[in-house]
């Protein structure tokens, strides 16, 4: 197998079970990437904890990385693989979504956009050319596309020109990774690029950037700019109208989503590839995600509970600690008490993907999908 090859091993209506062959190995599809922002999944947990709870690929943030500690420092440390002790896959995200989220720090033109780092104050450019070259010297597995993530309720007026200058950017970024990918310096030299399609809420827009970039060819195709303040329903449109204008043999990246139900509803629509930083977020506030819902671990009713967070549950964290023990953890503001409950948030997330696969294996995804849906909402008052 090639660098780059996706393969369909099963499809089960537009779910697709399959494999995505890279340089750091391979990646068995649906796949959830755990975000480790600057290197390091918040919360204390090692390169070593992530292959213990079953993590195929972790993501980092170019932009924050480029701020602190530095792109060429990481280069210099023989790239982010080594310097953060990880060798399966790595995708970095562009920058782009800073650009969205920084809003109030930006200024956006052709060549790119000016912001602040939200550190220091300093004033950053960041272009296609940037983002590739910093994505290139991180050497990541998968490097994304630079890109501007309008609001998804912008008016058509702004989506439009902003989708159009987001596939110049493209072309940009595919040009200049080529580039680097032939230089003698670079480390990952099999680097790959996936796209990203914008159009905020609007079908038809969304249709004709699929549409345009399929023609790259390139390795993978992210859909972006959604969960971003639109509804649910509107997200799960977007997707049943887009997916079917990408390539069909390439894999799809829903960016930044989501619930465990999102992911079994966007499985459904065709999407391969997910992130999001709530398993993480939401285990350092004592959120924790069972197959009865999610449960919060600082209500009283759990001070003297000796189950683990969820009875047979495989990860670290249920294999050995009581519910009571962790709540006396995080009450205590013991760092070990985050670090248990994000190993089992992420475990969980990892888990769901693991059992996803082996439900469209055996051709059972929708009987799959709806028992898991049922479990999670008889729960759901739980919190």
């Amino acid at each position: 197998m090639s660098n780059g090859t996706f393969t369909i091993l099963t499809k089960e209506g537009a779910a697709k079970r399959g494999t995505f062959e890279t340089v750091h190995g391979t990646i068995q599809t649906p796949v959830f990437m755990n975000v480790g922002t600057v290197g390091a999944i918040k919360g204390a947990v090692s390169t070593e904890d992530l292959e213990r709870i079953g993590t195929q690929v972790e993501l980092s943030n170019t932009y924050h990385l480029h701020v602190r500690p530095g792109d060429e420092i990481v280069k210099q440390m023989g790239g982010l693989h080594k310097f953060m002790s990880w060798n399966r896959p790595i995708l970095t995200d562009s920058g782009g979504f800073q650009v969205f989220s920084l809003a109030g720090l930006r200024r956006i033109k052709e060549e790119g956009v000016t912001f602040q780092s939200h550190i220091d104050g300093h004033k950053i450019f960041m272009g296609p050319e940037e983002s590739m070259q910093i994505q290139s010297n991180l050497a990541s597995t998968i490097a994304m596309a630079f890109d501007e993530c309008p609001p998804s309720k912008a008016d058509r007026s702004y989506v439009m020109p902003s989708v159009e200058r987001t596939t110049r950017w493209l072309l940009r970024c595919k040009a200049k990774l080529e580039e680097l990918n032939e230089r003698e310096d670079t480390i990952n030299k099999n680097q790959l690029l996936f796209g990203i399609n914008q159009g905020a809420v609007y079908a038809d827009i969304r249709i004709e950037h699929a549409k345009r970039i399929s023609e790259l060819n390139l390795p993978g195709y992210a859909i972006g700019g959604l969960a971003v303040g639109e509804t649910h329903e509107e997200m799960y449109e977007m997707l049943e109208k887009t997916i079917p204008y990408l390539p069909s043999d390439k894999p799809v990246y829903l960016m930044g989503v989501g619930t465990p139900a999102n992911i079994l509803e966007a499985v459904e629509r065709g999407v391969d590839f997910f992130d999001c930083v709530y398993p993480s977020r939401n285990a350092r506030h004592a959120h924790l995600y069972t197959n009865f819902g999610k449960i919060n671990l600082l209500n009283a009713r759990y001070e003297k509970d000796e189950n683990p967070i969820e009875p047979g549950c495989g990860c670290p964290t249920c294999q050995r600690y009581s519910r009571a023990y962790i709540r006396h953890l995080l009450k205590a503001k013991e760092m070990l008490g985050m670090r248990l409950c994000v190993l089992h948030n992420l475990y969980f997330y990892n888990k769901l993907t693991e059992e996803i696969r082996e439900a469209l294996d055996k051709g059972e995804f929708a009987s799959y999908k709806a028992r898991k849906l049922a479990g999670m909402q008889d729960g759901a008052n739980e919190i």
